[in-house]
This record gives C-alpha cells, sequence and structure tokens, in this order.
C-alpha cells in the first residue's frame, strides 16, 4: 500500500501546485504587457474581436492555436475586419503560443 500513499501524494501535490493557479494572471499580464488590450477586450471588441469572439470562431479547430500564435508574432489581415493586427516580433514563440492558448480558453 505504500505506492498508493505516495501516487495519491503526488496526485494531490500536483493539483495543488502553485504554477497551475498563476497560469490566468501571468497570461493576463503578459498582455497587458504586450499591448494586447489596446485593441482586444477580453468579452468585447475594442478595436479587434473580444478573446472570447476569437475562441469561439476557432472552437474545436485542433490547428488554431499555432496558427494564431504565428498571427500574434508576424500580424495580420481581412480576417476581421479591415484594420490589420499589428506583429509583435518581440514576443518569443512560446510566448506567442501561450497567449494564443490563453485566448482560445477565454470562450
Amino acid at each position: 500500500m505504500p505506492a498508493l500513499g505516495t501516487a495519491f501524494g503526488l496526485a494531490l501535490a500536483l493539483a495543488l501546485a502553485p504554477a497551475a493557479s498563476h497560469a490566468a494572471p501571468d497570461m493576463q499580464a503578459l498582455a497587458e504587457k504586450s499591448g494586447c488590450f489596446s485593441c482586444h477586450g477580453m468579452q468585447n471588441k475594442v478595436i479587434g474581436p473580444g478573446f472570447a469572439e476569437v475562441a469561439a470562431k476557432y472552437k474545436g479547430d485542433g490547428e488554431a492555436a499555432a496558427r494564431l500564435a504565428r498571427k500574434i508574432q508576424e500580424g495580420g489581415k481581412g480576417n476581421w475586419g479591415r484594420i490589420p493586427m499589428p506583429p509583435h516580433p518581440g514576443l518569443k514563440e512560446a510566448e506567442a503560443r501561450q497567449l494564443a492558448d490563453w485566448v482560445l480558453g477565454a470562450g
């Protein structure tokens, strides 16, 4: 039975790990630092679509996070109207992917 107790303890420790509870605030801080909220709201359109609208549009699309991360870094135009999204080349690829995953979870 010691293995069961050890497995339970490990599962409990992982469930209570601080990193999980800080993931959303860290992503919001990165979005703020990167200027995302200058054009996007969480629920509502500002200049570009709200993150919830983006999440709803791409729900169930397994490739959406990779495309969105690329768009965050490179910019884009035409998907949400005539106003282009500026590029964010200063973001690392991993940061852009984390932001994309966070935005897609906003819906």
